[in-house]
């Protein structure tokens, strides 16, 4: 891989999953992205809007049904396992509940090890040292590898977790929902964690979560999925400040804000109904359903995701948000205030 080449590119990336009989579940469509070394990419979204699913595409444990998934140069969409096992190493992933992926009947310098016998990189006593560095690096004593998964806390698992993943030298970590399961305490010592092995490793992260808060403390891009597609995609301050997307605007618009006067200023914008099936998706644009700006044109052609009327970032809605003085004009009819006032820490 080159200099300033990305880490990882996704290529129209789209994933379906075939149900009993005929029916088709559309969990990923039509999804490109590119994360570079040492950027953090912010992938946002409700509950079952496929974030998790193309965590596993990323990570190739399952293949993708159309588009090219692209690491270090090299197209793992169909890749055999025994020339996709040395590529592994560059992708690595940390879930959301760490204790759910470590073997309770392992001690915690055998769980480390473990991805380091796997391809071949244990080396006697230097695999040892290799164990006890690692245990260091995400702050925990050489002493809490003799011990058992069951015997840690939350934080403390998931600091093992992020210590078996830096194991094999990975240049991209996809981490999903690695903090919601944390006391908020908890979770900002391993965001910071996390933002501090970025700066002295240069690693690439993928982070998937649905809390806009954190997002914005960690990524420097932003992409947001609605049904199985980015709807909205651009630098995190750009999309802080003036959304384009109907969709991104009420995600803002439920951040809480703990200023009672900003609280009492701000409308939330609460869409009508639930997400539309997976197995039977709108015609057009996915959002049309619950947006309040929905013509007949959203039902014919889906949106591209472009820049429109101006926007500093990319946006997959016929009908975007205008900026006016860098900031986006909420909706009237919800008589909702500039969302970039609800994002105010």
């Amino acid at each position: 891989m080159s200099a300033g080449e990305p880490v990882l590119v996704l290529e129209s990336v789209s994933k379906r999953f075939r149900a009993r009989g005929s029916a088709e579940l559309f969990a990923v469509s039509d999804v490109s992205l590119a994360i570079a070394p040492g950027e953090t990419y912010g992938l946002v979204g409700e509950s079952g809007s496929g974030k998790s699913t193309l965590a596993r595409l990323v990570v190739r444990l399952i293949e993708p049904t159309a588009g090219r998934v692209i690491v270090n140069g090299h197209d793992i969409s169909h890749m055999s396992r025994r020339v996709l096992r040395p590529i592994r190493r560059t992708v690595q992933i940390v879930v959301q509940d760490p204790y759910s992926s470590l073997n309770p009947r392992m001690s915690i310098n055998d769980v480390i090890a473990e991805p380091l016998r796997s391809h071949g990189l244990y080396r006697n006593a230097g695999g040892g040292k290799r164990v006890a560095a690692l245990l260091d690096l995400v702050g925990l004593p050489a002493s809490a590898g003799r011990r058992y998964p069951h015997e840690f806390s939350g934080g403390q698992r998931q600091r093992i977790g992020i210590a078996r993943a830096l194991a094999v030298n990975p240049a991209l970590i996809v981490l999903d929902e690695p903090v919601s399961a944390l006391d908020v305490s908890i979770q900002a010592q391993i965001l910071n964690l996390l933002k501090r092995l970025q700066r002295e490793l240069g690693l690439a992260y993928l982070f998937i979560t649905h809390d806009l808060s954190v997002v914005r403390h960690v990524a420097s891009t932003i992409g947001v999925m609605y049904l199985g597609r980015v709807v909205e995609s651009g630098a995190t301050e750009a999309i802080f400040r003036a959304p384009a997307h109907p969709y991104t605007c009420s995600l803002l618009s439920a951040i809480p804000v703990a200023d009672p006067v900003g609280r009492e200023a701000r409308r939330r914008i609460v869409l009508n109904g639930d997400p539309p099936s997976p197995f039977n998706p709108p015609s057009g644009c996915s959002f049309r359903t619950r947006c309040w700006k929905a013509a007949e044109m959203c039902a014919a052609e889906v949106p591209s995701l472009v820049s429109r009327a101006g926007q500093t970032h990319d946006s997959a809605c016929h009908f975007p948000e205008p900026p006016i003085d860098g900031r986006a004009v909420m909706p009237a009819a919800h008589q909702v205030q500039a969302v970039a006032r609800s994002t105010q820490e």
